[in-house]
């Protein structure tokens, strides 16, 4: 079906909401299967009418579809199984357990014996598991909490939870518009049309009188009637006078967009309408893109794929389902109403950070929640931990290449080197930030966590004041957008600093800018100090719209994190301050805020977070609104001391809020979850490095932290090497008031008493070996589950073993862990997932495999045909690719689960589409076997590794190679004929690892600079493996001679060493080291090894460590980082 069809049966919907055949609605949506209203769905459960419930369902899902389905449909008839047991109707029990259950006893058949024990007891609540079952109302409650997070986490249910918002009685408007233009074509339009039918197009008879007037001036760009102007269609009335036109609207603005298409970052499937059909988009602003193509197929975790013939297809898993999604009905009135309450927002004063000059501007880091970086009026930037209160970094104005700078910037400089910051904004991804100054010049920094923020780019970008800075992608690549007193607006490639667009409009000095992106279409707002707001694509035809800001004042936009709706606030010459939501489809306000200052000192600044909540710092406070409501939720003062109008900023989850002080200093506020986060950046060992920090700069006030029993959760942004060094990045030594040189020279001189972490006895970590019943092969390959929940191994006899940890008192979260042995998993079948060997022997070949991203199906080979195994059930799902050549090692493409890339035993890649069964193109560089691929997903690029220790780049748009570089083998050393190399993204998707037995080296792509280079002892042995930890803060590395090294990635100086004889039984006859190593996706103190035994362990540090070692004194603060260049072998690192 067309998207536009399928947008036809969502006005359908309406409009029988709208008339109240409320049976009809529902059958269309089971029908359908568009949209599932939750709303419905809870009724029906809470109701206890099961039949209609899995009617309802069935429409969507089936029980083995997937795993989130199975699970759905078991707890259902559990529930209706355990109710007949309640009213002692024992016979309808019955009838449901061989009906209803029976079905499962193929996937659990313990469980299926254990609920039919349930039948022999007097009262089921007997049974130790259903002890607390309580009444029937409050079960059915608990049960739909359950299976409300399975079907948001569940695939098959994506982009049908939410409702689009449509405008009342949609439907209705079109059919009047179309009868309207109708009307127009009449060659005799009557002034009172009577409309008797809308079966046949409608016409005027001969006309009586004078002709009618026109009732659509402009049909292409005048302002379209609202739907309460019609009469109602069985009237056959007259047509209602048309209102007054609009001025141009936000819809019109996008009419005529360039006619080059301009892609949204997200590569995924694209809009509900064709390509660049913009007017479209904005006047349908909220409608979420569903035209996707995973909704074409089945998904490979399914039984009846096996039905079905090649080709076949995997479907696109759901990486970032929202948390909160609420059932949405027909009309934007009739919302239900939202779980956050005023306890979500962050009051809590927690700490106080002293920034030594006036806040101009903040921004929290994008992934590393508690990274916050500052810009003030002196022209300073920093960089602040604030869960250690750690002032990481600190940057002064300095123009990097004065002499490239035009004359008139020399000459401002020359009579005054100062400039205040304007703004400061990381990109999307972290690893950029952009400074906008007072005078002429932007800044970007790099950041690749530690202390190291690196000069990227110095733009002379205005003249006069750069007021404003943002990031956008234009074009696929990540751009910097900027605006000035000059009256521009100009944007940037921002790795190369190459001007790519300016657009001129502006009658006054452009104040703010706020790039946006709907579907595919990008564009630009911008607003200027009289007042103004204009509107841009990227192409040279000038400003789209030119509205008033509210009051004409000087406005900044924002738009809720989920760009469904677009708010603005701002304050005029007068002091008069507006904070109101937008009509972006009318151009018009939709809802002004009220609770603002009549006077406010200064622009009154704002923020939004959790797409629920407004926030805007006013009269010394911070005030709160709801988004749906115009009246004041919330103010505080946070303790006192603020800003007349301060600076404000939440972090991404909005757990946090960093608001400006009077005293040039900056207050934390937080709500239960921010403290949680803070408190456990604080229990971390306090190793030399933070004596020295706290040395040298005093700790800062600090709040409350709540009670003492609050659920320590991990930190999200843990940072391996904090540092506090008081030498700016620009090598300019600042006097701050509270560096006392005495001891922080008593600090350097604590931290040159580092010491490399050994760990050589059992006692000083925690270690498990998992049970292993199954013959003992070589373990060739590891991983973690995506979900953390288990482990897959595949030994070199082509048998995979899974390991689940069963979840209960001792282990809450059935994560993987040390305190408690997993089960190694079988099937009722007791079938094994065993790979397609052919004519190989198994123990020759170069095994590998690749897991889905939702944990229910791997794809392996080991020397044979590629197998497609389903995790739930070890099936063959299907083989395809027989050898010659063989693959030796498989990635799914980021995008697309349907791509796949294979790399061969003959050194080629092949790029295959498994829905289609075909090669779509094969890429050949190496000379030898492929050993490694790697995705990334900001830079739209492959990385390959081969036998050849050669790394190659390939563009995935067209899979033409950009870059090929050979690893640099250490003097001294030399590498085996066929030594693996593999490779791995670090979280910023552009740094590079590559593991090779004689080196660890970290590259820059996509050109392939090597920046680090890591060359073990000789004692040590070969390199077998490596890898990230999940935060990308720690390298594990493990070597020939048993032992394992923790490397501080961003450094890669050896801080911890893993003895054999910590984790391994004493045995001198037995030759045993890790050939693979796996490291936790939740917890990044934790890894896996395979053994050459056969044996797999899980190794984690002990609790009162919490981590591996601590950081050697050169990353924190007691000299100068590591640079770019190859470091010496490892002794010398100790």
């Amino acid at each position: 079906m067309s998207s536009l069809s399928r947008e036809l049966v969502f006005l359908i919907l309406q409009f029988l909401d709208e008339e109240k055949f409320k049976e009809t609605v529902h059958k269309l949506e089971q029908d359908s299967g568009f949209f599932f209203n939750m709303r419905y769905f809870e009724d029906m459960v809470t109701n206890g009418e099961w039949d209609e419930v899995e009617k309802y369902l069935s429409g969507f899902t089936k029980v083995d579809d997937n795993r989130y389905s199975m699970k759905i449909f078991f707890e259902i008839r559990k529930q209706k199984y355990l109710e007949a047991l309640d009213k002692r109707d024992r016979a309808k029990a019955v009838e449901i357990l061989v009906k209803d259950l029976k079905v499962f006893s193929a996937f659990n058949e313990d469980l299926f014996k254990e609920i039919t024990q349930l039948l022999t007891l007097e009262n089921f609540r007997d049974n130790e598991q259903l002890s607390k079952y309580g009444d029937t109302k409050s079960a059915r409650g608990i049960m739909l909490a359950e299976l409300k997070k399975l079907i948001e986490a569940n695939p098959l249910f994506r982009d049908k939870l939410q409702f689009p918002s449509l405008k009342n009685s949609r439907l209705r408007t079109l059919i009047n518009q179309s009868l309207n233009w109708q009307h127009q074509l009449c060659k005799n339009p009557r002034a009172n049309p009577d409309i008797k039918t809308l079966f046949v197009d409608h016409t005027c008879g001969q006309p009586n009188g004078a002709r009618a007037p026109s009732p659509v001036t402009n049909p292409l760009m005048g302002a379209v009637p609202k739907a309460g102007a019609f009469p109602p269609l069985s009237a056959h009335g007259p047509f209602q006078p048309t209102p007054a036109a609009l001025p141009t609207s936000l819809a019109g603005w996008m009419a005529n967009p360039s006619p080059v298409p301009h892609p949204s970052p997200s590569a995924g499937p694209i809009a509900l309408t064709a390509a660049n059909n913009a007017a479209a988009i904005l006047k349908r602003p909220r409608t979420p893109p569903t035209n996707n193509s995973a909704m074409d197929y089945q998904t490979a975790d399914s039984e009846h794929v096996l039905k079905r013939s090649r080709p076949f297809g995997i479907s696109d898993e759901v990486n970032n389902l929202s948390v909160n999604i609420l059932p949405v009905a027909y009309t934007p009135q009739s919302h239900g109403q939202s779980s956050y309450s005023t306890d979500d927002l962050p009051k809590t004063v927690v700490m106080t950070l002293n920034q030594g000059s006036a806040v101009k501007s903040m921004d929290f880091h994008p992934v590393q929640q508690i990274l916050l970086v500052v810009g003030t009026n002196m022209g300073d930037v920093m960089l602040w931990e604030v869960g250690s209160r750690e002032r990481i970094a600190v940057k002064s104005f300095k123009v990097w290449e004065l002499g490239a700078c035009s004359m008139p910037l020399q000459a401002s400089l020359s009579s005054d080197y100062t400039a205040s910051v304007n703004r400061v904004m990381w990109s999307p991804d972290g690893t950029i930030f952009g400074v906008a100054y007072s005078k002429h010049i932007v800044h970007l920094y790099t950041y690749h966590g530690g202390d190291e923020l690196r000069n990227h780019l110095e733009i002379e970008a205005h003249v006069g004041s750069v007021n404003d800075l943002a990031f956008s992608y234009p074009n696929k690549q990540l751009s910097v957008v900027t605006c000035g007193e000059d009256r521009v607006i100009k944007v940037w490639d921002a790795v190369t600093g190459t001007k790519q667009y300016i657009f001129e409009g502006h009658e006054s000095p452009v104040y703010s800018i706020c790039p946006h992106h709907k579907e595919n279409i990008q564009f630009i707002f911008s607003t200027a100090t009289d007042g103004k707001i204009k509107a841009w694509l990227y192409d040279n035809l000038g400003s789209r719209v030119d509205y008033d800001a509210p009051g004409h004042s000087s406005t900044m936009m924002a738009y809720s994190a989920d760009g469904a709706r677009l708010f603005s606030c701002g304050t005029n010459k007068e002091g008069e301050s507006y904070l109101v939501e937008w009509n972006e489809s009318e151009g018009a306000v939709k809802r002004t805020y009220h609770g603002l200052g009549k006077r406010s000192v200064g622009v009154v600044q704002f923020d939004t977070t959790k797409n629920r909540f407004l926030a805007a710092g006013d009269e010394f406070m911070i005030k709160f609104w709801d988004m749906d409501n115009v009246n004041l939720l919330a103010s505080i003062d946070a303790d006192g001391g603020l800003q007349a109008s301060p600076c404000i900023r939440f972090n991404k989850e909005g757990i946090l809020l960093a608001v400006s002080t009077n005293d040039n200093g900056i207050k934390i506020l937080a709500n239960a979850d921010g403290i949680r986060l803070l408190r456990t950046v604080e229990s971390r060992t306090f190793d030399a490095s933070r004596v020295a920090s706290a040395a040298i700069v005093k700790a800062p006030a600090i709040g409350t932290f709540g009670s003492a029993n609050a659920n320590v959760g991990t930190s999200l942004g843990e940072r391996t090497a904090p540092a506090a060094a008081m030498v700016g990045m620009s090598n300019d030594s600042r006097n701050f008031t509270d560096v006392k040189p005495k001891i922080a020279d008593e600090a350097v001189e604590k931290s040159r008493i580092w010491k490399l972490t050994e760990i050589t006895e059992p006692s000083q970590c925690r270690s498990l070996r998992l049970p292993d019943n199954l013959t003992a092969m070589r373990v060739s390959r590891l991983i973690y589950t995506n979900s953390g929940l288990a482990i897959l191994a595949l030994a070199s006899n082509a048998v995979h073993k899974l390991w689940k940890w069963p979840r209960n008192e001792r282990n809450s979260t059935g994560k993987a862990t040390t305190n408690q042995a997993p089960q190694l998993w079988q099937p009722p079948s007791g079938i094994l997932m065993t790979n397609d060997i052919s004519d190989t022997n198994p123990e020759d070949a170069v095994p590998c495999f690749a897991l889905s991203k939702n944990d229910s199906y791997v794809m392996s080979a080991s020397g044979g045909k590629i197998s497609l195994f389903n995790m739930m059930t070890f099936k063959t799902m299907t083989t395809f690719m027989p050898p010659p050549p063989a693959a030796t090692f498989l990635a799914f493409h980021p995008q697309d689960n349907n791509i796949i890339a294979i790399g061969m035993e003959d050194s080629s890649i092949q790029i295959y589409n498994v829905r289609v069964d075909e090669v779509k193109t094969k890429l050949k560089g190496h000379q030898k076997r492929i050993t490694g691929l790697a995705f990334s997903n900001t830079l739209n690029v492959l990385v390959s590794s081969g036998a050849d220790s050669q790394l190659c780049v390939w563009s995935t748009d067209g899979w033409e190679k950009q870059a090929s570089k050979f690893l640099t083998i250490p003097n001294g050393r030399a590498a085996s004929a066929l030594a693996d190399t593999r490779v791995q993204f670090h979280l910023d998707q552009t740094h590079l690892l590559a593991v090779h037995e004689t080196q660890i080296a970290i590259y820059e792509a996509p050109k392939l600079e090597c920046l680090k280079q890591f060359v073990p002892r000789e004692a040590s042995g070969p390199i077998t493996h490596a890898t990230y930890s999940c935060d990308s803060q720690s390298i594990y590395v493990a070597f020939e001679e048993g032992s394992i090294g923790v490397l501080t990635a961003s450094t890669l100086r050896l801080r911890c060493r893993i003895n054999p004889t910590a984790y391994l039984p004493t045995n001198p006859s037995l030759r045993v080291y890790p050939l693979v190593i796996a490291g936790n996706p939740t917890d990044p103190n934790q890894f896996a090894l395979g053994l050459t035994d056969g044996g797999v362990y899980i190794i984690e540090p002990l609790e009162a460590e919490g981590r591996w070692g601590t950081s050697p004194p050169n990353e924190n603060g007691a000299g100068p980082s590591t640079t770019a260049g190859v470091a010496g072998p490892e002794q010398s690192q100790r």
